[in-house]
């Protein structure tokens, strides 16, 4: 398993600054969707670090200082509940995406992106299907992403304890599609993902 297969290309390509970028947060039913953006040293694979959905939560946790501490430069981005239901979920994430490469202190030359879309960067880039199992960068990012994002709907939990946000994280579990059957949506809701739950 080569970590640094698609960063030594870019790097072999004469590119100086490659980022790496991934989100979370695509399927939930609440909550927006977020996306973080990556640069690491040349040639670091940092210990631990995998896909996010693969690690526990705990060592997210532990592995998002690190990754801060490491990069030389990273962004986390959102694009909110109601960019989501203006734009469609695909066009938000590209949104939130695009944000957090222009959100990077350092300009990445190079952006390679988990999935297989693109969004509209000022910079050459190349999407990475399953990027997050393959590219030490885009592991970063996904944890950066996904810890940015729970630890918001920790927050909605406090603020809309009856949703149960900080034990789903908006997805549509069996726990929370009870809540929004008794108590109805909320402002976090994703009302257009909602049409065949609360029909």
């Amino acid at each position: 398993m080569n970590w640094l297969e698609y960063e030594n290309k870019a790097i072999k390509n004469g590119y100086k600054a490659v980022c790496g970028v991934d989100e979370a947060g695509r399927g939930p039913l609440a909550g927006p969707v977020c996306a973080a953006a990556v640069i690491l040293p040349a040639n670091t694979i940092i210990d631990g670090v995998n896909d996010s959905k693969k690690l526990t939560e705990k060592k997210r946790e532990e592995l998002f200082d690190i990754i801060k501490e490491t990069a030389i430069s990273y962004s986390v981005a959102f694009a909110s509940v109601e960019e989501i239901e203006n734009l469609n979920i695909l066009n938000a994430t590209m949104l939130a995406m695009k944000r957090a490469v222009e959100g990077l202190d350092v300009n990445a030359d190079y952006a390679i992106i988990d999935g297989n879309k693109l969004p509209q960067l000022d910079i050459p880039c190349e999407y990475i299907i399953k990027g997050d199992a393959k590219s030490m960068s885009i592991a970063s990012a996904s944890i950066l992403a996904k810890v940015s994002r729970d630890r918001l709907l920790y927050k909605y939990a406090q603020e809309y304890p009856q949703y149960r946000f900080d034990k789903h994280k908006g997805y549509g579990t069996k726990l929370h599609i009870q809540a929004l059957k008794e108590f109805g949506p909320c402002p976090y809701h994703r009302k257009s993902f909602l049409k065949n739950i609360l029909k």
